[in-house]
């Protein structure tokens, strides 16, 4: 009875934990978990925020990292870095 109920609260807290990671980590919205919160400082200085926000969070979503400050430093994230568009662009803010 112990090893069942110690399996199951091992389970519960694995779980747990990675739905609280996910959620954080996969959040475009602006003021919601790592992504919102990184976003926001990067666009802050954006003249079109809306659109600003909307990349950046695609980008954060899929490379789990934002560079830091509101401009360069790309450096700090490749995958942030190296995304492109249709048109050979970047598409990361």
């Amino acid at each position: 009875m112990k090893v069942l109920f110690a399996t199951l609260l091992l389970v519960t807290l694995v779980l747990t934990s990675s739905l609280i990671h996910s959620t954080m980590a996969h959040s475009p919205v602006l003021g919601e978990g790592y992504c919102g919160k990184k976003c926001a400082v990067r666009c802050s200085k954006a003249g079109v925020k809306d659109r600003c926000l909307k990349y950046c969070g695609i980008c954060c979503n899929e490379c789990k990292c934002v560079p830091s400050g509101t401009y360069g430093n790309k450096h700090e994230c490749p995958c942030y870095r190296d995304k492109k568009n249709s048109k050979g662009h970047p598409k990361c803010p």
